[in-house]
C-alpha cells in the first residue's frame, strides 16, 4: 500500500467512541428479555430484573458482600453529584483531584455549589497526573480512576491508606470492568452503562461501603437536595433503593440492554476477561503509536497509561509547520474522512482536549477492527499532507 492507496479492508465494527462505547460482539434485538418492557420499574417483574442488574454487577465486578450496590438517575455524573452532594459536609477538609474534563467538573461542583470552606484541589494538565501524595489521610477525597478525556489513570492506590479517616469518593467510569478496583480503599465508587459496557446511557450506579452508609446517615446536608440525591428516608439510609428500588423511573430498555452486557461478559469469563481484552486492544493502539514518528500517546508514563480510551497527539515537521488554528483541525479532519467512508466513528479527541485523536479500546471492541482502523489513519493524515 502507497500512501495514497486507500487500505483494503474496513473495520466489520467501526465504532470506536468512548461512550456510549461498542456493543458487544455479537449483540442483538432478537436477544433481549421483554416481559419488563410496558410494565412498571415498580411492579415484581420490573424490581426483579432492576435487582438483577444490580446482584449481577457486583457478582462481576467482586464487590464485596457488605457493599451496596444501587442504580441511580443521570448516569455517572448524576452517581457521582449524589455522592459528593450527601456525603460531603463543610465542617470537614476535603480534596478534589482532576487530571482530565470531568474531573474538573467535581472542582467546579465543590467551589461553586458546595463552596466548601475547606477544599483543597489539585490538577494536573492532560496527560499527567497531579501529587495524589499529598493528599492528608484524613481529607474526603474525590478523584477520577481513568481519565475519561485524557487517557491518564492511577497508577496504584498506595496513596489511599488503608483504613484513612476521610471517604474516598471514586469516579470509576471508564475503569469499572477495564481494571480492578480496590474495594477496600473505596467507600462510594460510581460508573455508568454506556462507558466499557457498551449499553445505553442515563443510568448510573453508586456503590458504597459500609463506612460511606455511615457518612450518609450522619450527615445532614448543608445545601438544597434535589430529589434525584435523595438517599435517606428519615435519618436512615434509604436500602430499598439498593434492592432494585429507584429514585425515579428507570428505562427498562436500558435495563435490558445492560443485563445483556453483563451476561455476556459473564459467558467469556467475568471481569478478568474484559480486563485482558481492554489490555490487547490497548496494546495495539499503543504499540502502533510508538512506531509512528509523527505520534505520541497524550501520557507519556507508561504506568499511567489508560486501557480504554487511548488519547494521541501528532507531531513532527508536518505537523509542527502548521498554525495552531490549523493543528486544531487536523485530527477533526481525519475523522470526518473516515466516518465518510464507514471506517471509523466517533474517535475525534474531546472537544476540551488538546488536539488529538481518541481510540476506545475497552473489552466490547473487537482487536482486528482496531488492526483494520490504524492504517486507514495513517492514509487518511497521508492525504492531509498531499
Amino acid at each position: 500500500m502507497t500512501a495514497t492507496t486507500e487500505p483494503a479492508l474496513k473495520p466489520e465494527r467501526p465504532y470506536f467512541s468512548s461512550g456510549p462505547t461498542a456493543k458487544f460482539p455479537g449483540w442483538a434485538f432478537s436477544k433481549f428479555q421483554t416481559e419488563s418492557l410496558g410494565r412498571s420499574h415498580r411492579s415484581s417483574v420490573g424490581k426483579a430484573r432492576l435487582k438483577h442488574a444490580i446482584d449481577l454487577s457486583k457478582e462481576l465486578l467482586g464487590i464485596p458482600e457488605d457493599y451496596l450496590v444501587g442504580i441511580m438517575p443521570g448516569s455517572d455524573t448524576g452517581a457521582l453529584e449524589c455522592a459528593m452532594w450527601t456525603m460531603l459536609h463543610p465542617d470537614r477538609p476535603a480534596t478534589v483531584a482532576a487530571w482530565e474534563s470531568f474531573g474538573n467538573v467535581w472542582i467546579q461542583d465543590a467551589v461553586k455549589q458546595l463552596k466548601l470552606p475547606k477544599l483543597t484541589t489539585l490538577d494536573a494538565d492532560y496527560g499527567q497526573i497531579p501529587d495524589l501524595d499529598s493528599i492528608p489521610q484524613g481529607d474526603d477525597v474525590v478523584f477520577t480512576w481513568n481519565g475519561t478525556t485524557s487517557g491518564a489513570k492511577i497508577p496504584n492506590t498506595d496513596w489511599l491508606a488503608p483504613g484513612r479517616e476521610g471517604v474516598t469518593i471514586n469516579d470509576a467510569t471508564s475503569a469499572v470492568f477495564a481494571m480492578e478496583m480496590d474495594w477496600p480503599k473505596l467507600d462510594a465508587t460510581t460508573y455508568s452503562w454506556q462507558k466499557v459496557m457498551g449499553s445505553e446511557a442515563q443510568h448510573g450506579m453508586l456503590i458504597l461501603s459500609p463506612k460511606a452508609v455511615e457518612r450518609i446517615e450522619q450527615t445532614d446536608p448543608q445545601w438544597p437536595l434535589p430529589k434525584l440525591f435523595r438517599l435517606k428516608k428519615g435519618d436512615k439510609l434509604n436500602r430499598a433503593i439498593f434492592e432494585g428500588a429507584t429514585i425515579n423511573t428507570p428505562s427498562m430498555l436500558a435495563t435490558e440492554d445492560y443485563i445483556l452486557a453483563l451476561e455476556w461478559a459473564k459467558s467469556i469469563g467475568g471481569r478478568k476477561a474484559m480486563f485482558e481484552r481492554a489490555d490487547a486492544n490497548a496494546k495495539i493502539v499503543t504499540d502502533w503509536i510508538e512506531a509512528t514518528p509523527w505520534l505520541r500517546n497524550m501520557v507519556p508514563d507508561p504506568a499511567q497509561r489508560t486501557n480504554t480510551g487511548v488519547c494521541f497527539v501528532f507531531q513532527g515537521d508536518y505537523y509542527e509547520s502548521l498554525t495552531e488554528e490549523e493543528q486544531a483541525k487536523v485530527p477533526s479532519r481525519i475523522a470526518k474522512m473516515l466516518e465518510e467512508r464507514d471506517v471509523g466513528y466517533d474517535f475525534n479527541g474531546y472537544r476540551d482536549a488538546p488536539p488529538s485523536l481518541r481510540i476506545w479500546c475497552g473489552g466490547t471492541v473487537e482487536q482486528e477492527d482496531l488492526k483494520r482502523l490504524l492504517p486507514w489513519i495513517e492514509w487518511a493524515y497521508a492525504r492531509l499532507q498531499a
